[in-house]
């Protein structure tokens, strides 16, 4: 699984674990329904502040890595 679907698939996981729905993560973070779908099946090419900010809004925190 590569790196951004395996960050989407995070963010999916924690959002249902949450109970929450991809509308509700939208309106958190400010941004679309379409928008949460295409972040949770790596697709479209959504800002990495979006991503983060889903991230974040699940409890979930990207990190650097150095390489």
């Amino acid at each position: 699984m590569d790196d951004i679907a395996a960050i989407g698939s995070s963010i999916r996981r924690a959002r249902k674990e949450a109970g929450i729905t991809q509308a509700t993560l939208a309106d958190l973070i400010g941004t679309s329904s379409r928008t949460v779908h295409a972040i949770e099946t790596g697709t479209g090419n959504p800002s990495l502040a979006t991503v983060a900010a889903a991230a974040n809004a699940v409890g979930l925190h990207l990190k650097a890595v150095d390489d």
